[in-house]
């Protein structure tokens, strides 16, 4: 029982850092991500989460990380370069 308290808490954690970088980084993240972030209950996918929304270099690259669902583990490449010179060649990303 205490473990499970434990995971729950670790969760809750994860969520609200998840979300305090995507808002550092974008802005307020909007209700329907903020609704998908409340659904993740795995550790893992929310500290790849983490690690997507520190790295994506704009929005539209984290979108698609967190429609990837927990299936999705490599974050590699360019496309996660927070200083890509490509982030601020693209328009329409916030």
């Amino acid at each position: 029982m205490e473990e499970a308290r434990e995971l729950e808490l670790i969760v809750r954690q994860d969520r609200e850092d998840l979300l305090s970088v995507l808002q550092m980084r974008f802005g307020v993240p909007e209700a329907d991500v903020e609704a998908k972030i409340a659904s993740i209950h795995q550790p893992d996918e929310l500290q790849r989460l983490i690690l997507a929304a520190c790295n994506a270099p704009v929005w539209s690259v984290f979108a698609e990380e967190l429609r990837a669902g927990e299936g999705a583990f490599k974050l590699t490449g360019e496309r996660f370069n927070p200083v890509s010179q490509t982030a601020f060649d693209q328009k329409g990303d916030s």
